[in-house]
């Protein structure tokens, strides 16, 4: 057997990394077998649908290097791989259902179903259509009033009243519904659209698909699915029900946990191959101990066996943990590729363009250990670009000068006169020259060098002093010292 698996994104919006991971889930187990990976845009919630997130959706994916085999702009002998173009072929089937005697139409008004409904709910009984077409009067009367009103009949199945179907879940095991819960459900909308009980299960037979993954949330509906599978005559896939992804405080992952979508983590400066490694690890382990994982590693390993039933947890403090060491380990040549584009964004305009790559090279070393996002890089880095810093006053005094402004002053000018003294502008002639002055001067080192930086970088918190400095050059130290000591 030839493993084909699908994401079938429905297009209403941005890519949720819910989605996404259950999209990398079937790549890794359709590349783990050698087969197929195919992209399916479910856009039958007409209300619901935005043109433009189809290409969203395969931007995110091309991001994440999720490449797909058919589907979208590659197309592939099992097309179209669009539900809205695929129209006549769920009506066929529905027309199989109703000729079968496995489903009926249904002439309900919307009106009359919310009555129902609200009816059930005065009596605290569970929401769910009273079958009243079911039966020839039930649905001859319906007709004559749907006729009146000019509405066209849904197609619902015909679901037994008694007995159990049964699903084995290739994660949860063996799951059993009690048929007498189930109620009699759409397959076709009026409008000739259908929903996804019936559309999935028609595209799959026709795309050869193998194995189903999806979101635990549609436990509850997998009977519908077993029920159409078979009155269908579909052999059905290897259905996985994934563990749905929790935000910290153990609810459902939501905006309110901070950012969902993959191109808020993109913008923020996370790297595809970090986000691709953390949500693999949403769900899954290799070993219950090893989190930095290549994707060949992923491929080579991943099956559905080490797929978790509970639920996972998107830890945000793991994912950064995780995007460092991955900018830790970029090899130096794209390290100042992507530092470059960072900066190029992050700099004031004011800075010239095109950004020095070279001065990048120099710089990169010295911050790849402490920055975790790319959206920090300019912070670490502004003031290497920059003609002139300004620090505030109260930054520049900080807490050992900060009573006693003067002898900040001093200490400036004093610094400046021995950085002028340095002969070869090297990290180490600077460290030796200002470690001398605080020695003679009495000074603690950390409190001169913490007023030293502040002057050169603007900024408290910086990559290495003397390595810093030594880029920064000797003239814009000097000048940066001497305005600083006026500001004082």
């Amino acid at each position: 057997m030839t493993v084909r698996t699908r994401y079938a994104p429905s297009p209403t919006g941005v890519p949720h990394v819910g989605n996404i991971r259950t999209a990398l889930f079937d790549y890794l187990l359709a590349r783990h077998f050698g087969g197929q990976f195919i992209v399916r845009i479910e856009d039958t919630d007409r209300q619901r649908y935005v043109p433009e997130s189809v290409a969203g959706i395969a931007e995110s994916l091309r991001w994440l290097g999720l490449e797909w085999d058919e589907g979208l702009d590659k197309g592939g002998p099992y097309g179209p791989y669009v539900q809205s173009e695929r129209l006549t072929a769920y009506r066929a089937a529905a027309d199989r259902l109703l000729a079968q005697g496995d489903a009926y139409a249904c002439w309900c008004s919307a009106q009359r179903l919310e009555e129902v409904r609200a009816e059930q709910a005065r009596r605290k009984q569970p929401p769910r259509y009273d079958r009243r077409c079911r039966d020839a009067a039930g649905s001859a009367a319906a007709r004559r009033e749907a006729e009146a009103e000019g509405h066209s009949p849904v197609v619902r199945f015909k679901t037994p009243l008694e007995g159990t179907v049964s699903l084995d879940d290739a994660i949860h095991g063996p799951l059993t519904f009690d048929l007498s819960t189930i109620d009699d459900f759409v397959l076709l909308k009026s409008d000739g659209f259908p929903v996804y009980a019936l559309a999935y299960i028609v595209d799959d037979e026709a795309m050869r698909i193998t194995h189903v993954l999806r979101g635990d949330e549609w436990i509850p509906s997998a009977p519908r699915h077993v029920l159409v599978y078979r009155a269908l005559g579909v052999e059905i896939p290897v259905i996985a029900h994934l563990p749905r992804i929790l935000g910290p405080d153990g609810a459902k992952l939501s905006k309110r946990h901070g950012a969902t979508s993959v191109f808020e983590y993109r913008e923020q400066g996370y790297l595809p191959d970090a986000l691709f490694n953390f949500l693999g690890l949403i769900g899954w382990s290799l070993d219950d101990k090893t989190d930095i994982i290549s994707r060949e590693q992923f491929i080579e390993r991943f099956t559905l066996d080490r797929v978790v039933k509970s639920p996972a947890v998107f830890n945000v403090d793991k994912l950064t943990w995780m995007n460092g060491v991955y900018i830790r380990e970029m090899p130096e040549a794209r390290l100042v590729e992507t530092f470059t584009e960072w900066l190029d964004r992050g700099l004031p305009s004011s800075v010239a363009r095109p950004l020095d790559r070279a001065l990048v090279g120099r710089i990169a070393p010295l911050v790849r250990e402490r920055v975790k996002l790319l959206s920090e890089v300019t912070g670490y880095c502004d003031f290497f670009f920059m003609d002139a810093v300004s620090p505030s006053a109260d930054d520049l005094l900080g807490n050992a000068f900060a009573s006693k402004p003067a002898d900040a002053k001093a200490a400036l000018e004093r610094a400046t006169d021995a950085l002028e003294a340095v002969g070869a502008w090297t990290h180490d002639e600077i460290e030796v020259a200002l470690r001398a002055l605080g020695a003679q001067s009495g000074m603690k080192a950390g409190d001169l060098f913490s007023l030293v930086r502040v002057a050169v970088t603007g900024r408290r918190v910086t990559p290495p002093l003397f390595e810093s400095m030594e880029i920064v050059g000797r003239e814009r130290c000097i000048g940066r010292l001497r305005a600083a000591a006026a500001l004082l």
